[in-house]
């Protein structure tokens, strides 16, 4: 068996440990998600609502970019690997818990402790890679953890609506929160001890971003992509609608989106580790071309597919291409540089539905697509700075003393 070349460990343990952090993370993401299947059954049941229901989703996300920052701090020196296991335990239980319910403000104090596990989780995992797995093989590992992300959206969210159909929306609940129990035991016995590699101290984080470039260059890229992607996103099915997309060919194309994200995560996993700039550079312009396009006058549902199905491939690619970038800018201060990442993702979506929101009620159909593609469009210019967008070089951890990555 091929020795590892971290630890001592064996290279198939170390994939396994990814594969347990993949399903804490396709857990955490199902569960992030679930609600937008069973708003309204979720409504009617505990006398809400839909509007009031859908705090559901913008609690924990709005929670998440708080706590990201904010567990990794005050979980100090603390095994990672412990933290790890606390967190997805935490999001199971308060699944159960939801699942059990009578009270809405019950479901609501649940949905608060999962937007805890989700940024606490998040900010910590993104980096993990790293200590699981050959330095050349940790871009594919973060596309695979990164995949737990786009499958939730393909599988786990589509499966826990069927549920909630089958069985009522309590059972979709309960079978989230029996998945991330198992997932709790997966990270027990698959993943090695993390003893933290340095504590962080809330000061740390304003002094990071202060001190270093690639690390504001990242998170403003972040802030313009996943913002301008859900200013339109959030909106796609009245875009679908206006392009002239059947009712019930929705469900398909959002489908097709899907799986392409699926795919363009691990297009990007094969090729940040080489060519960073260039896969953020053609992430931003795939992002600014298809929603000026789709903004245009509809050309036929074959050709909203096809631009759907490249939308998707560029969002794919969006999370493991932006945290190998911020690994990178940062390879001394990984989990501070994760956290501020993981708070912003998670921030952006919320005022991205908001700004697009706007956008929608004051103006045309396709007003959130051009506000979209706009934002994603100035990520080529942040990008492009002399001098400042040049990609974080390539070394140990990602960073550090390596040469610098091709454009």
């Amino acid at each position: 068996m091929t020795a590892d070349l971290r630890d001592g460990r064996s290279a198939l343990k170390g994939w396994l440990a990814v594969a347990a952090v993949t399903l804490g993370i396709f857990a955490l993401m199902t569960s992030e998600l679930l609600p937008v299947g069973l708003l309204t059954p979720v409504g009617d049941a505990l006398d809400v609502s839909p509007g009031t229901a859908g705090l559901m989703v913008t609690v924990p996300g709005l929670v998440a970019a708080f706590s990201a920052p904010l567990v990794t701090v005050a979980t100090g020196r603390v095994d990672r690997r412990l933290v790890l296991v606390v967190l997805i335990g935490l999001m199971g239980a308060a699944n159960l818990a939801s699942a059990f319910a009578t009270d809405f403000a019950v479901v609501l104090a649940a949905r608060f402790l999962i937007g805890v596990s989700v940024g606490g989780f998040w900010s910590i995992a993104g980096g993990i890679a790293l200590r699981l797995v050959p330095e050349r093989h940790v871009g594919r590992a973060t596309a695979v953890i990164f995949g737990g992300v786009e499958t939730a959206s393909v599988l786990g969210v589509p499966t826990g609506t069927l549920l909630g159909e089958l069985g009522g929306w309590r059972t979709a609940f309960a079978a989230v929160g029996v998945l991330g129990l198992a997932a709790l035991l997966f990270l027990l016995f698959l993943l090695p001890e993390l003893p933290a590699e340095r504590s962080v101290a809330l000061a740390d984080l304003p002094a990071l971003f202060r001190g270093n470039a690639g690390v504001r260059i990242g998170l403003g890229m972040a802030f313009l992509l996943i913002t301008g992607h859900f200013a339109a996103y959030t909106f796609v099915r009245p875009i679908l609608q206006g392009d002239g997309v059947d009712e019930g060919m929705i469900s398909v194309f959002l489908l097709v989106f899907g799986v392409a994200g699926l795919l363009g995560n691990f297009v990007a996993g094969a090729l940040v580790s080489w060519h960073l700039r260039r896969t953020v550079t053609g992430v931003a312009a795939a992002f600014t071309a298809v929603m000026a396009l789709m903004a245009l006058p509809p050309g036929g549902t074959a050709r909203t597919a096809a631009l759907l199905a490249l939308w998707g491939l560029a969002y794919g690619a969006v999370p493991v291409t932006l945290q190998t970038w911020m690994n990178r800018a940062a390879p001394d201060a990984r989990e501070a540089a994760s956290s501020l990442f993981v708070s912003v993702f998670n921030l952006s979506i919320s005022l991205g539905a908001l700004f697009g929101g706007f956008a929608f009620d004051s103006s045309a159909a396709g007003a959130p697509l051009w506000l979209g593609g706009a934002l994603c469009a100035f990520t080529l210019f942040l990008v492009g700075l002399p001098g400042k967008g040049k990609a974080p070089a390539r070394g140990r951890g990602g960073g550090g003393r390596g040469r610098e990555v091709s454009a």
